[in-house]
């Protein structure tokens, strides 16, 4: 199993001679009175040079009295250190921005339904309300003159305050992705940036992802269509609301997907491995959409020639 790290401040004496020869395993120097967490620490953080009876060994030292109650101790132990290390990993400020953008795709979700049903409701009871967020934000605004008018008018408040909170999670997301992937954030925008990191599952996830795969992620159907013989492959995912993808014309979004994932990608990786910003990714990535769009720029005066040569 694991065996402690030589030399540590906390190991009780014993368990630091022990160490030194290699002989140290993650329950030595334990007693029934050990904290739990400092247990899983030692599992999380040590290591072992070599293979042993471990159970033996911890038998011999009298911290367990059988091999059976060892692996109970193991199995605990462990739980502890695996939770442990979840809840280190959902702290992290990666996992913070995922929670932040699906929370606000959620409020944004939730918002538009209801106000669909407060315009469905209103257009009823208040002959001026008009549809949307903004309908309710308006009639939320109404003084209600009997019970059914201020169940109205207390559902679009509702509406107004989720839209609210939709876009205070978006200001957030704004503020925090710079700092969590400087380079994914400046090439992407901080909310298409979040919402990759989160369909990818984290920012270590997405950077060992292949540009291929970053180009259609959020595009799971129609590549599971695809894969299926049921459509064509998808040109592209979520990337699509980028303007380098969505303001260049059909004909070359394949292109200008590709591109742009190749650098996303890149970009990934740059910001899990090294967190520094580097300008030659974006210059990269600004060169090529421009070829692309050259592309387009000089088939339209080669058709514009042909077309007056005819005339």
């Amino acid at each position: 199993m694991t065996d402690m790290d030589e030399g540590t401040e906390t190991d009780p004496p014993a368990a630091a001679s022990t160490a030194n020869d290699g002989a140290a395993g993650w329950f030595t120097g334990m007693t029934d009175d050990t904290d739990p967490d400092a247990a899983a620490e030692r599992v999380r953080m040590g290591s072992a040079t070599a293979p042993r009876d471990w159970p033996s060994i911890a038998v011999d030292e009298e911290v367990v009295d059988s091999r059976a109650a060892y692996y109970d101790r193991l199995h605990a132990v462990t739980t502890a250190a695996t939770r442990s290390a979840v809840r280190e990993r959902e702290r992290a400020d990666d996992q913070q921005l995922v929670h932040a953008v699906r929370a606000m795709d959620d409020c944004e979700r939730l918002a538009n339904e209801l106000a669909e049903r407060v315009a469905a409701w209103a257009g009823s009871r208040f002959p001026s309300s008009s549809p949307g967020i903004a309908g309710a934000r308006a009639l939320a605004t109404e003084d209600p003159t009997d019970e059914l008018d201020r169940r109205v008018v207390s559902l679009a408040t509702q509406v107004s305050e989720i839209a609210d909170q939709r876009d205070a999670l978006e200001a957030t997301i704004e503020q925090t992705a710079p700092a969590v992937a400087p380079n994914l954030a400046a090439m992407a925008g901080a909310t298409l940036a979040a919402r990759l990191i989160a369909l990818a599952g984290g920012l270590e996830s997405l950077a060992k992802k292949p540009a291929g795969t970053v180009q259609v992620l959020g595009a799971e159907d129609a590549l599971f269509a695809h894969l299926a013989g049921r459509a064509p492959s998808p040109k592209h995912g979520v990337i699509y609301t980028h303007e380098f993808v969505r303001g260049t014309r059909p004909d070359d979004r394949g292109s200008a997907a590709r591109a742009l994932a190749g650098k996303l990608a890149l970009a990934a990786r740059v910001d899990h491995y090294s967190g520094v910003y580097r300008e030659s990714l974006h210059d990269d990535l600004r060169e090529r959409m421009a070829t692309i769009r050259a592309r387009a720029e000089e088939e339209r005066d080669e058709n514009d020639e042909t077309h007056g040569g005819a005339a």
